[in-house]
């Protein structure tokens, strides 16, 4: 019904940039938000980034002023632009989007999952 694909995961230095994205496909009537968790062995998934329909963004603490999610809706894909790179940002990042939609007529509401994509920071 709602896939999502993640791209751009890499292994890096730390100081570097990645820009990952995330493209929703399948039948969709409205993204309300889409977002970026990460998760790594032993610890909890965690939120990195969100963006709404209207723009308002949400950042978790340790990457604010280091990393900028952005949204273009006319592709249903969502970016997250990953500066200053650190060992401690290494883990799976998983595409998070909250979608409507039209099932017999009527809208639901639903979150999908991407498969994740690898950003490894090495030190």
């Amino acid at each position: 019904q709602v896939q999502l694909v993640e791209s751009g995961g890499d292994l890096v230095q730390p100081g570097d940039s990645l820009r990952l994205s995330c493209a929703a496909s399948g039948s969709i009537f409205s993204i309300a938000s889409m977002g970026w968790y990460r998760q790594v062995p032993g610890n909890q998934r965690e939120l990195v980034a969100s963006i709404t329909s209207v723009g308002t963004t949400n950042y978790a603490d340790s990457v604010k002023g280091r990393f900028a999610i952005s949204r273009d809706n006319a592709k249903n894909t969502v970016y997250l632009q990953m500066n200053s790179l650190k060992p401690e940002d290494t883990a799976v990042y998983h595409c998070n989007a909250v979608v409507t939609t039209l099932r017999f007529g009527r809208p639901r509401q639903n979150a999908y999952w991407g498969q994740g994509t690898q950003v490894t920071v090495s030190s």
